[in-house]
């Protein structure tokens, strides 16, 4: 969870009166994703965030399921999803279940016609290529390559970028999504055992108050439909907020990795939890430094999660001929582990300049049609040592 962080001006008390200038209230809203018992922040606007002036015909971007049930191991080429101008257009899921859904966007254009509104689940975008920032009614947060963006459920927002040519990894969690709880002291602080800490956070700032009216177009995303909402006044009108829950960034490069004389397992890497999946950061580092050491990772059955690894950069010590935006799922049920000859090279390596996102949904997840556009054929037979007619 973020820290404490507050931008603006806000009252010395909760739910009390807050003239404008003029006289006026300021309209006070709490925003929590977990009704009034968890997280949440308190914002203060301008105009009231309930003018809405007309709403526009709801269409489906709900994902078309290509194979529901799944024992295979498969891969994909994420850099030949195809690129479009327009962001929600762009966001092409590959993976869903009850828990979240994963996918891929190439957006070239900024949103500079419409706001984006996802009151479905919480997202995670991690960039793989581009840069740029991310504006919300919190402030701004830039981004670049590596970092990932955490986005509460129901945050307005835009993305700017600052080229044409952007390549962005997405997770919609119908969940929070946290640090693990086990790199948490009882008082919520990240403790000396956390492989990063609050400072390495990059949280909301320059806090602009736009008093605009006139016609705000805002795309909200809500059971797999878009609803465009057409709102009297501009949706980033904070004069000050402050709380807990607010869209933050933290750089994949900030994550220190965990080391040991003998091979550790995945957990070790893992940056983010929700509930039903966690999601692990692949780091450059020092292989295990045992004199007898395999730092290629043991075959491991995967019984209780599938898993979905997105490699970013780097050559990926365990893999044969993988390309970045590359993505391999291995399924529940069957074991999987380094590919042939593998072993073999990491053997007497001193350290890996990999670097990848893994996804591990305890639940099986389904293939959607967008995946199989881009599946590498047969690499279910690539453990094979030769090559199988």
């Amino acid at each position: 969870m973020p820290v404490y962080h507050r931008l603006g001006n806000v009252p010395n008390k909760r739910h009390i009166v807050y003239r404008q200038q003029s006289g006026a209230l300021h309209h006070e809203e709490l925003f929590g994703t977990e009704g009034f018992g968890g997280v949440a922040s308190l914002i203060y606007h301008l105009n009231p965030p309930t003018m809405v002036k007309h709403m526009g015909e709801p269409y489906s971007i709900r994902p078309d399921i290509a194979i529901g049930n799944n024992m295979t191991a498969l891969s994909f080429l994420g850099f030949d999803v195809e690129p479009h101008d327009d962001y929600i257009e762009s966001r092409k899921t590959l993976f869903v279940n009850g828990d979240l859904h994963v996918g891929l966007a190439a957006p070239r254009v900024s949103m500079d016609s419409y706001f984006f509104k996802n009151a479905d689940a919480d997202e995670m975008l991690f960039v793989h290529k581009g840069s740029g920032t991310l504006q919300t009614p919190y402030g701004s947060v830039p981004f670049e390559y590596g970092d990932y963006l955490i986005i509460p459920r129901g945050t307005t927002y835009q993305l700017k970028f600052d080229t044409d040519d952007n390549k962005i990894l997405y997770i919609e969690s119908f969940s929070p999504i946290r640090t693990p709880r086990r790199y948490r002291n009882e008082w919520g602080q990240l403790s000396e055992l956390s492989p990063f800490c609050e400072r390495d956070f990059k949280l909301p700032t320059d806090l602009e108050t736009h008093d605009e009216t006139g016609d705000f177009l805002v795309n909200i995303k809500k059971n797999g439909l878009i609803y465009p909402y057409v709102y009297a006044t501009h949706p980033f009108d904070l004069v000050g907020w402050d709380g807990y829950c607010y869209p933050y960034a933290f750089s994949i490069f900030n994550f220190e990795p965990i080391t040991g004389r003998i091979h550790m397992p995945p957990p070790i890497h893992q940056q983010w939890e929700a509930n039903n999946f966690v999601v692990c950061s692949f780091v450059p580092r020092l292989y295990d430094y045992h004199p007898q050491a395999i730092p290629a990772p043991y075959h491991h059955s995967n019984i209780d999660s599938d898993e979905i690894l997105y490699y970013v950069d780097g050559d990926f010590m365990s893999r044969n001929n993988i390309q970045k935006g590359q993505l391999t799922l291995h399924p529940a049920g069957i074991p999987h582990g380094p590919h042939p000859g593998a072993i073999e090279r990491s053997i007497g390596k001193k350290e890996t300049g990999e670097l990848a996102v893994m996804i591990d949904p305890f639940r099986p997840v389904s293939i959607t049609t967008e995946a199989m556009k881009i599946e590498v054929k047969d690499y279910y037979k690539s453990w094979m040592a030769e090559p199988v007619a």
